[in-house]
């Protein structure tokens, strides 16, 4: 059984068990969160386009830096800049 889950503006596919990191949740570790499924499989190979994922949210955290580096070759123009997006480390109990 798995299901697709979209939260952020990605989808992600799952299954019972799977650790994913997603964009930042506003829920604290520990907390269990519902989200929406856009389609869910279950183990005869019937498919719904409706159904709600539970998840327990491990962590938060943020990913590796990523540099922007700007230049403009004669013109004396270079700009660096670093950005860490935010996540948060969930783990899915139950697909439903």
């Amino acid at each position: 059984m798995y299901a697709v889950i979209k939260t952020g503006g990605k989808q992600y596919k799952v299954e019972p068990g799977t650790v994913i990191r997603v964009e930042k949740l506003d829920a604290k570790e520990g907390d269990v969160v519902e989200i929406p499924a856009v389609m869910v499989r279950d183990e005869n190979g019937n498919v719904k386009t409706e159904g709600k994922v539970k998840a327990e949210v491990l962590g938060h955290g943020k990913h590796k830096k990523v540099i922007v580096f700007k230049f403009k070759r004669k013109k004396n123009y270079k700009r660096w800049n670093g950005h860490r997006q935010p996540y948060t480390e969930i783990k899915i109990t139950e697909v439903s």
